[in-house]
Order: structure tokens, then sequence, then C-alpha cells
């Protein structure tokens, strides 16, 4: 590759121009050279990477990228920096078809040509030549500062870019620029370390991990904290959040300074090219992260650019160790205000120079929680006086806190209504007919909606009232009432809610006032927030309401004589034995225990007597309903029961008798349910027949048992119901439990689950003797009777004595 010489002896000039093209076509080879062995590298480290991945050889690499490169449309350059951008193993021939059509980029994944979807419309020619560029540009691209050169040198006359921004995210979550083009010195200094504060766009990219467009300045700017000096310097941007190796994570910033929307087209490129620079990333080395991540030095600029009050603190800790106060190393001019103080700038003092009762508060074991654990930290709203346009105004703030290494971010938020919460709140105050009322307790300046002025018939002209003065409107027997919770809120800030009465030109109208107090930094009340709510409309309801009370009051009061008859009645009828009884050798106890809900009398009975021919008789019903009916029905059952039965009657055949007594009773549609039983002692035999009742339980051994119930209907259900009776060998030491469904059933549950628990309970307290059918009932009758109770204990003892008279 070299030109003869002159010889050195020759006196003849040498061709200058001639030197000139050789020297230019050396450097041109050279370049040639570089070009190649930078490539090859690039191709070289993608190969690698297959062969790492897949476990192939190196020439079956190369191959598996071309076959990519030409399946996805791509040059084998652009192939490459994909794959070494791409953190996750890629399948076998997994090319991906390079859609730059206007309709977006696909992140499919086809397999190799003629075995995936087919492929997706190609790219304009310029931007795949641009792309193509840009794939060999960034092989000379060795650091941040290159790669955003390179890229602003690529975007700028197609998308109209005019600065790149590159952020590398670090450890405690602040942002480094650690690459930049076509951004002043100043605006680096501002930019160059950003700590995690609320509302940056860049964080909110990385976070999400999907590109965020910034289009609309006006809407962009109320989110978030733009970047910029001044912000408006570019109208439209992108950030473009991409994997930068060793886990750590990058975010590519394209800046224009014209507004509008980026097209289809724009967006599926900037995917492309984001695709590209993930892998000259991922070559690159990251640069180190400075000794004092949290420097103030730093940071003050950024600080000091800052449209909000915020302050970077660094803890300062005790002779033990332990944090006794924080040094604020920089602060934004609105800091200052913040903190109650106008005397200068804070940057340099300590905290509790401000505040000397901070380790009382929230915020301090904020601080503390945050600096040990890494997690934000938000305190409660509070009110705040600030000047705005030379105008005091009283404002709500909350503290954020953040963790920035070794030191804290403290930001304050300012919560402001949109149009629609304003809109909302109007629809509440016109729906709830209420109104929203503030009083000022600094300035005594009053402010009221429209809807105040309206419920207190005051004409808007005449300007809203202070609330001091609020109780003056009331009705004279209201004010004393009111002004006390009034002057309970100014003075100690305790929340009221108080009705009063206001006289109008359209008579009196009962209103309701409800409020409480936001407190300043010291605690004390700054500013009042409530409404007043017209309730004239309720009141009348409620005066309805209460007439109706009266009368259903009045006939609550007949119902419960009504009941004291019944009772008296139903004692009369239905005595209580007040002993233990001994019926043919059986001892028997009784319980009978009226239902606690309602004022109305059941008509469950019971009976048991000794027959003439000494045969022991036991009867327990219930009849359906209430009150005096339920009470005659129960009595007509209850003695012609006993009577048909002592004249000679079988079970059997009294039950159908009493069938049909009560189908042409007076009221027809009455229904009742009984058990029927005869003991005789001689054989100790059992007979009973049932009527749509409950099993009785046999106690024998320990063990508890339902009798298995013979056929029978309820009574008065049907003309010809079957009846059938069954029999029982009673043991000595047996016990049966005849007793009615007010024992067992608990609505809504299933009558088997009340079976279930009697049987629990009577196992559970097999005791012998008088007083054990007591703590029976008092273990299965929980909480209030909804029905009547009647349960009879029969028990055989172990020696039997004789029969005794009823």
């Amino acid at each position: 590759m070299s030109e003869p010489a002159t010889p050195a002896e020759s006196e003849a000039v040498p061709d200058l121009a001639e030197l000139a093209r050789v020297v230019a076509r050396q450097r041109a080879e050279m370049d040639r050279l570089r070009e190649q062995a930078a490539t090859s590298a690039v191709v070289e480290r993608a190969k690698g990477v297959v062969m790492a991945r897949a476990g192939c050889s190196a020439d079956v690499a190369a191959e598996t990228l071309l076959r990519r490169a030409e399946a996805a449309r791509r040059t084998l350059l652009e192939e490459c920096w994909i794959t070494l951008g791409d953190p996750a193993p890629a399948r076998s021939g997994s090319g991906v078809p390079r859609a730059r059509s206007t309709t977006g980029i696909s992140d499919g994944a086809p397999g190799l040509p003629g075995t995936g979807p087919p492929a997706q419309p190609s790219a304009p020619d310029d931007v795949a030549a641009s792309l193509d560029r840009l794939g060999r540009a960034l092989v000379h691209a060795d650091t941040f500062h290159d790669l955003a050169r390179c890229l602003l040198e690529h975007l700028a006359p197609d998308l109209g870019a005019d600065a790149v921004m590159i952020y590398a995210r670090r450890s405690g979550g602040r942002l480094d620029l650690v690459g930049h083009a076509g951004v002043g010195e100043r605006h680096v200094a501002q930019w160059r370390q950003v700590p995690p504060f609320h509302g940056i766009a860049v964080l909110d990219a990385l976070r999400s991990g999907a590109p965020l467009w910034l289009e609309d300045f006006a809407e962009d700017s109320k989110r978030y904290l733009l970047i910029g000096d001044p912000p408006e310097r570019w109208r439209s941007r992108v950030w473009l959040p991409l994997p930068a190796g060793d886990g750590a994570e990058a975010c590519v910033g394209v800046l224009r300074g014209r507004s509008g929307p980026f097209t289809p087209r724009d967006r599926a490129h900037l995917r492309d090219v984001t695709r590209l620079c993930a892998g000259r990333l991922r070559t690159l080395a990251a640069p180190p992260e400075p000794t004092s991540v949290a420097s103030p030095d730093a940071v003050r600029p950024l600080f000091e650019a800052l449209p909000v009050a915020a302050m970077l603190l660094t803890p300062v800790h005790g002779p033990s160790g332990e944090v006794v106060d924080y040094r604020i190393d920089a602060a934004t001019a609105q800091a200052a205000s913040a903190l109650g103080d106008t005397g200068g700038d804070p940057v340099g003092r300590r905290l509790r120079e401000y505040r000397t009762d901070l380790t009382d508060e929230p915020l301090w074991r904020g601080c503390r929680n945050t600096l040990a654990t890494g997690e934000p930290y938000e305190g409660e709203p509070f009110a705040h006086q600030e000047v705005v346009d030379g105008v005091a105004a009283l404002s709500t703030y909350s503290v954020r806190v953040t963790r920035l290494e070794g030191s804290l971010v403290v930001t304050w938020i300012r919560h402001a209504s949109s149009d629609r919460q304003e809109q909302r709140l109007a629809d509440l105050q016109r729906l709830g007919n209420l109104g929203w009322a503030n009083w000022n307790l600094a300035t005594h300046e009053p402010s009221w909606s429209s809807q105040v002025f309206t419920i207190l018939d005051r004409d808007p002209a005449d300007g809203p009232v202070r609330l001091a003065d609020l109780p003056a409107l009331a009705e004279p027997d209201d004010r004393p009432a009111l002004s006390r919770a009034v002057d309970a809120l100014i003075r100690e800030g305790e929340p009221l809610d108080v009705p009063f009465r206001v006289r109008t030109a359209h008579g009196v109208r009962h209103l309701r006032l409800a409020a409480e107090a936001v407190a300043d930094l010291n605690g004390t009340p700054a500013e009042v927030h409530g409404f007043v709510q017209d309730l004239t409309a309720r009141r009348r309801a409620e005066l309805a309401l209460v007439e109706s009370e009266r009368e259903i009051l009045t006939q609550h009061d007949v119902l419960r004589t009504e009941r004291t008859l019944v009772a008296r009645l139903q004692n009369a009828l239905l005595p209580l034995p007040r002993r233990v009884m001994d019926l043919a050798g059986l001892r028997v106890e009784v319980a009978y225990l009226p239902a606690q809900a309602g004022v109305h009398v059941g008509g469950d009975w019971f009976s048991a007597i000794e027959l003439p021919d000494g045969d022991a008789l036991f009867v327990v019903g219930d009849v359906a309903g209430h009150g005096i009916d339920a009470v005659a029905t129960m009595a007509q059952l209850r003695f012609t029961a006993k009577g048909m039965v002592i004249t000679g009657s079988s079970l059997t055949d009294a039950l159908a008798r009493l069938n049909t007594l009560l189908l042409h009773s007076r009221d027809t549609h009455g229904t009742a349910t009984m058990v029927l039983a005869r003991y005789s002692p001689g054989e100790r035999r059992l007979a009973w027949a049932q009527a749509g009742h409950a099993p009785p339980l046999l106690l024998r051994g320990g063990e508890v048992t339902y009798l298995r119930r013979p056929p029978g209907m309820l009574l008065g259900a049907i003309a010809t119901p079957r009846f059938e009776e069954a029999e029982c060998r009673l043991r000595p030491g047996d016990r049966l439990l005849l007793y009615t469904d007010g024992l067992v059933e608990r609505p809504p549950e299933n009558i088997d689950a009340g079976l279930g628990r009697l049987a629990e309970a009577v196992t559970a307290r097999p005791v012998d003797g008088s007083g054990s059918l007591g703590a029976l009932l008092d273990t299965m009758l929980e909480g209030e009777r909804r029905d009547d109770v009647c349960v009879l204990d029969v028990r055989l003892p172990e020696e039997q004595r004789g029969p005794g008279e009823a």
C-alpha cells in the first residue's frame, strides 16, 4: 500500500499534489481498517452472547445473527446491537421484523423465515437508512457523552430533536446525568443530580419501564417538574427507559423546542433507536458514583432552580449515635417561608432552630423511619399562610420525606383543587342542599359559597359574616349552644356539629353547621373549614315520624296489656309444678319459658299426669301463632287430649280426633304439632306417637340418640292424616327429653344444627337430680328467645321407687 519515493540523490522537485493524494489514500485506508476493527468487535461480542445463551459454536452463532437480521430486515450490525442490548436470552432464530411503519413497532418474536408470522411492512427507506447510519456511528461512541452526541446528530434532522440527556439511576433512587448533548453548562450544573422528588418525569418512566411521551406542555407542567431553564425551552419531550447492564437502569430523554405530538412514524423510529442504544449502553462502563452522593455542593444548584419548597437535611448524631438534629445543607427559595422564617437563607442552620419541639411531632418520627428503612413519609395536611402576588393567602400543604443515601430530601406539597373537583363540589352543594364556608382565623376573612347565602336567605352583596358573629343569625333559643361550640372551635380546635334555626322571609329554617379547624405548624387553629346544611325538609319528616312513633307506642301499650292478660290466662290454664314429680316410678321435671321477643304469648303446652290404671301420660305440643287465639287453641287441645286418653282412646286415635277438632274449630287455618307418650311401669314400655313434632331424645349409658319418629302429619293440615305408634323399652338410668322447637331452633340455621347442639349439651351435663334441667337450658338458650320453650325431663332412676301421685 505504499508509493515509490523519489530517490534522495535525484534533483527532481517532488510532486506535492501526488504526495497529498497518497497521504489521503493512506488515511482513508486507516479509517476503513479502524471501522472494520470496531465493527468486528461488536459482531464478536454479539456472537459471544448467542454462544453463551444457545450453547452453540462461533460459526452457528454467526449464521444465527445473519438469519435474524434477514428475517427482521436489519443490517447485521443493527442485529448485533439489539442482541447486545437484550437482557433476556433469545430463542434460536428469533428475529423480530423491524416494523418501522407509521403504525408502530412490534415486539413479537417470529422464528426464521417461513416459520413465523408474516413479516410486517418495511420502514420507509429514509428511516431504514438512518438507522443503518446510527448503527455504524454507535461503533465509535465510547462514552455516554459520545452516545448523546451521536443520538442528537441522528435525531435532529429527522425528528427535530434539540437536546439529548441520558440519566442513570443510582442506589438510593437518585438520578445522575451521565451523558448530554445540546444542553448548556449552567443547565447541566443544575440538573446533574436529581434526588427522588415526587413528580419527576424521568423517574416515572423508569418505574413503569415504558416510554413517557410529554407532548402537551401546559398539562405536563401541572403534573411534572419539567427539566429546563426555563422549562418552556423544550415544548415536547419523551423519556425512553432502557437497560444499561449490571442491573443498573438508564433513561434517554429526547427534547424538542417545537410543540405538538410525536407522529406514529416518529414513535416507531424512536423505539428502534432505543433498542440500538441499549446494546451500546451495555458495552459502556458506568461512570463511578461520587464519594458523597448527596454532596451539598453538587445538589445546591439544583435546589436553587426548583420552583417548590424543598430542603436537603443531613442528620446530626449525638455522642451515643442517635440523631439529635438535622443540618440544612441545601434549600430552595421557598423553604424559608415554609419553615415560618423570613430572616434569610436557612442553609447551614439546624432544623430545631426553627422548631424546638420538633421531636414530639410526627414529622420527626417520619424522618427517623425514612432514614432507617428508606420508605418515604408523607404527613397529614396542615394550613400555612403565604404571600402570593403580594396578597396573604392561606393554603393547605403536606410534607413528604425521601431518603437520598445518608441524607433526607424534604419537600412541601401544595394541595390545589382542579376544575373537575370544583364542579363536583358545586354538584354536591346543590344535591345536598348545603354550602361550603371557610374562615381565616388569622386575617378574620370569611369565604362562603353561593349556596350558603341561599340557605341563610342573605344577600350576597352584604357579604359573609365572621365565624364569631355567626351565632347572631340564629334564633334566640339556639344562640347559647351555637356560641359555645364556635368558641371551643376557635380557641381549642374542637370540631363542631350543631343544629340551629334561623328566621327567613320563608319562615323558620332548621340548619346544621359542621366545621373543623386546620392548625398551623405550632398547633394553633389557623383556618376553619365547614358547611351549612338546610335540614328543614328532614326536620318536617322527623316530626311526622315522631307522631307515628307516638301512635306506635300507644299500640304497643295496648299489645303489652293484651300480653299481660294472655299470660295470666296461660298461667291459669297451664300451671307449672314447683318441684320434681314422681309419676309411675319416673322422676319428671318440667320447664316452661315464654318468648322474650315481641309482645305476644305463644301456644306451647305440656301435660304430665298419672292415669287411673297406673300408667303415665306425657304430652308436649306447640300451636302455631301467638296471642289469645293461640292460648285458647292450646287449652282446647291440652284438655281434650288428656280426656281422650283417660277415657280409653289410643294415642293414634286421640291424634286423629284432635286433628278433626282443629279443622272444625273457629280458626280453620290453625295448625299444631305435638307428641303423645304413654309409659307402662310394669313392662317399662313407652308407647308414643307424634304429629309433625321433633323426636324425643334418649340418654342411655352416656350416649345420646333421637327416637325414630313414626309417621304423623301436623294437626290441621289435612282431613285424613295417618298416625302410627312407636315403642321404646326404658332401662334404669335412662333419661328422656320431650321439648318444643323453641329449644333447638335458631333462624336461619337448619334445625339439624340445633338437634346436634342439644345432643352435645345433654352429653356434657348428664347429672342426675333436680336442677340439671336449668343448667341445660342456660347452655341451649343464648341471647334473646324468639319463641316459647317447653321441656319435659323424664328419668327412670337406677333403683325404682313406687308409683306416686301427680
